[in-house]
């Protein structure tokens, strides 16, 4: 039996001659086979490439995803750290409102809590506790600096000369001009090299670079009571001075996370910060040297 076969016609185009190839029915199937596969294999590197093309793509985004919430965490993180100083603040502004005019605390909750017995300590005895421990205080401080050291106490003296450009409390971010923070003093402007004078009579604790401060110096008053001046060009002072209301200790200037020259002054209580404006509005401006009485 002969084998079938596929006639293939080939004509010369300038003789005009005619050849005739024969071509088994197996090698036909079989280069339709090879094509077929081939087209399978086509297939398959390009679905496989583009689902690896989709995976990558997928992961960039996931990453931009997780660095976009990682950089909402932070901000959350700062609001709820400034969050947490205002509050501290507010705390102790309510303190001395009530010390002041003498409010007294009331218990709140069910009434069998108060049946259960008085808690310990009173509100009175932990203010007498805090009156002994600020005498006590104050006693140390006139032991250790005699001779009449800590006559002047209360930041009751301008920093230095200047008009107030930024108020304590929340304010849009001054850099970016986005978002929001938490402004723990007040901001005086003054031309780099300005006299920069101590508030109040004290003993300087810090005076070095501090992050977004720049030069800072920090002056303890005693009772709790503290001052921060910020942004400076110099210092004229160093920790463990002490220094009188009006005594020169720095020079205002642009060092640290500033805009513009300028002086940022800070009133601390206790290490939380309170609105410096209320030291401010009955303050004098230093006009001429205050005298020492110091044996130095």
């Amino acid at each position: 039996m002969k084998q079938e076969y596929f006639v293939v016609v080939v004509a010369h185009s300038l003789r005009g001659r005619l050849r005739r190839i024969h071509i088994p029915h197996q090698a036909v199937y079989s280069i339709l086979a090879l094509a077929l596969l081939g087209c399978f294999s086509a297939f398959g590197f390009v679905a496989s490439y583009a689902r690896m093309a989709w995976k990558v793509a997928q992961y960039n985004s996931l990453s931009q995803e997780a660095d976009r919430l990682r950089a909402g965490y932070q901000n959350l993180q700062k609001v709820v750290n400034q969050k947490n100083d205002q509050l501290a603040s507010l705390e102790l502004n309510a303190k001395e409102v009530a010390m002041a005019y003498g409010i007294p605390q009331k218990l709140e909750g069910p009434a069998d809590l108060s049946a259960e017995g008085k808690l310990v300590p009173t509100f009175a005895e932990s203010l007498e506790d805090y009156n002994f421990l600020r005498n006590a205080n104050l006693l140390a401080m006139q032991s250790h600096h005699s001779l009449g050291f800590q006559t002047n106490s209360t930041p009751n003296l301008w920093p230095v000369e200047g008009n107030l450009t930024g108020s304590f409390g929340t304010r849009t971010d001054p850099l970016s001009g986005e978002g929001s923070e938490f402004h723990f003093g007040v901001d005086i402007s003054a031309p780099v090299g300005t006299p920069v004078r101590a508030a109040a009579d004290g003993v300087v604790t810090f005076a070095a670079m501090e992050g977004g401060y720049g030069r800072l110096i920090q002056i303890d008053h005693g009772a709790g009571i503290s001052t921060r001046y910020g942004h400076l060009s110099k210092f004229f002072v160093f920790a463990g001075q002490e220094v009188r209301r009006g005594e020169l200790i720095g020079a205002a200037g642009a060092s640290g996370r500033v805009t513009a020259p300028h002086l940022h002054y800070e009133v601390r209580n206790g290490g939380t910060p309170v609105n410096p404006y209320r030291y401010l509005v009955n303050a004098a401006v230093y006009h001429e040297a205050t005298h020492k009485d110091f044996p130095f």
